[in-house]
């Protein structure tokens, strides 16, 4: 049995951050990862799917450059190609990752993971069982596709994971699921000449978001992408032939040649044998844990997906650095509060802090404060124009307390945002900051002057 100061299991990006910042803080540490390093984020997540619709929106451009005086002829999707590529930005971060937990003491361990007791972890791999002891344990495992039982078993229905695995898209797909990863697939695969139907239960797509900035969205992934949405209806009657996937939906019958599934994720807990450890999983199957990553047992902490919070690869790393300095003796730190969502759709989004929904739900009052990019002297100038920014404020205090953005870049101006939140800076204070001109980060500065009604950009209020 070898023994360490802490082991960590799941070496995705809650994972091997936790370990690589207790190595730095003098632990000597463990990590078991049964896949691939980095997790589905790097894998099969974050980084890949980003890598294919970076592809998909370029490609679009390319198709639409004669709007800025180039004529691009002849224009194809080597879509093998672009696959290619992504696995090698993949590739390139999991060897990254390999060198900087091997560059900090980090003792790595290819296998499952199960608890023998709660010091006591068992690897199991096609070369042999290895135990291994830990004062600290952190579970960073994560989570993975849901595929509903009454689905059929057929190469032709396929959750998110196998579908990036493609070496070419179908000519016609339904998306089943309407949620940031359908819609973020949907739009990457209608940009690439995909005939996509998107079919989601709920009401709406993207209900995470405020109307305002979900009917933006889906006004442009159906006018200007061509897909087609149909909300409020499940698919019944699931066939899979040879070539296509055909289904009901309400009174119609819908026929496309590939069914993709983004329905919500699970907790990838099985096989680690948490109830010999103690460790309690609640009614869904997540880890709970503290504001501190501190789950029932005093020293098993849990962070990322597992622990049922909100799913982003950013929050997991927030909480394992907070987690790995807990654990390590430094002074115990909650986890971030402010914490940031973005969503690579066409248009992209992203949000932060509080929507006007969850204040109504709170009986709460606010003043909001939007400009849109049409307003906006870059936006104009490179054909970028459409959505906007919304500042959600407190109307007594002037306090900034959430935001949101559709459109152009909307998840990298997030990051202003998010500062600004976080540090408690109310709108008068972001609206006097200078912002350099011409730049799309002025669009905060004017939906800051807008929640005043001081914007000179953009049309009076009209009085009541």
């Amino acid at each position: 049995m070898e023994t360490f100061d802490i082991v960590v299991i799941g070496a995705g990006p809650g994972g091997y951050p936790a370990a690589i910042r207790a190595a730095q803080l003098g632990a000597s540490v463990a990590i078991v990862e049964r896949e691939q390093l980095g997790g589905t984020c790097l894998n099969w997540g974050c980084i890949p799917t980003k890598a294919l619709i970076a592809a998909a929106s370029l490609y679009s451009q390319v198709k639409s450059a004669a709007a800025h005086g180039i004529n691009v002829d002849g224009a194809t999707l080597d879509y093998a190609a672009v696959v290619g590529n992504k696995n090698r930005a993949v590739q390139q971060l999991r060897n990254g990752i390999n060198q900087l937990l091997a560059a900090n003491g980090v003792k790595q361990f290819t296998g499952t993971a199960a608890f023998r007791d709660r010091t006591t972890v068992e690897v199991n791999s096609p070369s042999g069982t290895t135990r291994l002891s830990a004062k600290k344990i952190v579970i960073a495992t994560g989570s993975a596709s849901v595929m509903p039982e009454f689905l059929p078993k057929h190469p032709l229905v396929v959750e998110s994971r196998a579908f990036l695995d493609l070496g070419r898209l179908p000519e016609s797909m339904i998306v089943l699921g309407g949620g940031y990863i359908g819609c973020e697939l949907a739009s990457m695969a209608a940009q690439c000449g995909v005939k996509v139907t998107l079919v989601e239960l709920l009401d709406d797509i993207l209900l995470i978001l405020d109307p305002d900035v979900r009917r933006e969205v889906r006004a442009y992934m159906e006018q200007k992408l061509g897909i087609r949405i149909i909300t409020g209806h499940s698919l019944d009657n699931v066939a899979a032939e040879a070539n296509s996937v055909r289904c009901k939906c309400g009174a119609e019958t819908l026929e496309a040649g590939m069914l993709l599934v983004c329905v919500g994720r699970r907790p990838v807990t099985d096989s680690l044998n948490i109830g010999a450890a103690g460790v309690r999983a609640d009614e869904r199957g997540f880890i709970p844990v503290d504001d501190f990553g501190r789950t029932n047992v005093a020293n098993i902490y849990a962070v990322g997906d597992v622990t049922g919070r909100a799913q982003l690869a950013h929050y997991a790393t927030s909480q394992a650095m907070a987690v790995a300095e807990t654990v390590c003796g430094l002074k115990p730190r909650r986890f971030e509060t402010v914490v940031p969502g973005v969503i690579f759709t066409c248009p992209e989004v992203a949000f932060v802090g509080l929507t006007e929904e969850e204040a109504r739900k709170q009986n709460r009052q606010v003043v909001t404060g939007r400009f849109r990019f049409a307003g906006l002297g870059r936006a104009i100038a490179v054909g970028e124009t459409t959505g906007f920014v919304k500042w959600i404020a407190d109307p007594n205090t002037d306090q900034l307390l959430g935001a949101a953005a559709v459109g152009p870049h909307a998840t990298e101006l997030i990051a202003e945002a998010t500062v600004a939140i976080r540090a408690e800076l109310t709108a008068t204070e972001l609206g006097r900051t200078i912002h350099a001109h011409p730049t799309f980060s002025e669009v905060w500065m004017e939906a800051a002057h807008a929640l005043h009604g001081g914007c000179v950009h953009a049309p009076p209020r009209k009085k009541k």
